[in-house]
């Protein structure tokens, strides 16, 4: 590893014990060496900072950060970023797994393909146990050379997890900060989607945990989900009806700000009316772990035999 690495690594987390070795297991053992890990425990009540003490006392490439007080999730996804120091980003997740080329094969798809902005893998659900819940065939059409055509698929597709992929950094500086809205993540990869392409590894290497403990679990409702982002948004000010409103013009804002021909951005702008009008249907924009459950026996590959870390895990 040089003394600026290639890669930087953000992982936001805020009472994540459970399952933190797990992740750092399957992270620091990536084929691919030259990153930095950049840890910010959000002032954790639990055993993440014995966890993340053991683990940068044994890895030089861990940076941890320990902050006084919990500032929400949202503030700390922006605040690793801003720590990074990589030519190339990832944000990671305390309790997902990664398969042990991950790092290797998206960093290398993004050499091949200079035009590429974001490279992420095959992915799919597991529970608690690591056990597969949905695999995921993915189906957005975000490889387009057309910035309207990735913008709808963005927003009629459910699914996708592009918010975890290997992105150039420079990119997500010109792109505003992620907020703290309802689905403020699913308009913060629409802004990175109009500056340009994401390409897709085919190959199964990112684990998505769902687990009752997970955020979106944890906080069932619109309202506590954004106040788990971001604590000042609890209070009078800011109603549910403010929340979705935020959301909707999120999506109007980064038509706005990207770099877009002005046929482009009326395209972009007819694509979000239509899905305004579309939100009533069934399922829309679900997420693929809430689809029905399906036998782990059809996925054809083992998660243990892809993961970095599994046997012999420390805790």
């Amino acid at each position: 590893m040089t003394d600026r690495p290639r890669l930087s690594i953000g992982l936001p987390v805020y009472n994540g014990e459970e399952y933190l070795a797990e992740s750092f297991d399957a992270l620091l053992g990536q084929t691919y060496e030259d990153f930095e890990l950049v840890v910010s425990d959000n002032a954790s009540t639990d055993g993440t900072e014995d966890v993340c003490r053991r683990y940068a006392a044994k890895d030089p490439r861990i940076r941890y950060l320990r902050l006084p007080r919990n500032i929400g999730a949202t503030p700390n996804h922006n605040l690793v970023l801003a720590e990074s120091r990589g030519v190339l980003f990832k944000w990671a997740s305390h309790d997902d797994l990664y398969g042990r080329d991950l790092l290797r094969r998206c960093i290398e798809a993004l050499d091949e393909r200079p035009e590429m902005i974001l490279a992420h893998t095959g992915q799919a659900v597991i529970d608690g146990e690591g056990r597969v819940k949905v695999p995921y065939e993915y189906t957005l059409a975000t490889d387009s050379p057309h910035a309207p055509e990735r913008f709808r698929s963005l927003l009629f597709e459910p699914g996708g997890d592009d918010f975890y992929g290997v992105m150039r950094t420079d990119v997500l500086r010109r792109v505003k900060p992620m907020d703290s809205y309802h689905h403020a993540d699913r308009t913060y990869v629409a802004e990175i989607t109009l500056h340009g392409r994401f390409h897709q590894v085919p190959e199964l290497l990112y684990f998505r945990r769902d687990h009752p403990n997970r955020a979106e679990r944890a906080n069932p409702s619109k309202r506590s989900r954004c106040v788990n982002l971001d604590p000042r948004r609890a209070g009078p000010l800011h109603p549910t009806p403010r929340l979705l409103a935020e959301y909707v013009w999120g999506f109007a804002s980064a038509i706005r700000r990207a770099p877009l021909s002005p046929a482009d951005r009326r395209a972009c702008f007819r694509h979000l009316a239509a899905w305004m009008t579309s939100r009533a249907r069934p399922g829309a924009g679900e997420r693929v772990e809430d689809r029905a459950p399906v036998d782990p026996d059809r996925l054809a590959v083992s998660v243990d035999s892809l993961v970095a870390g599994r046997e012999g895990r420390r805790t």
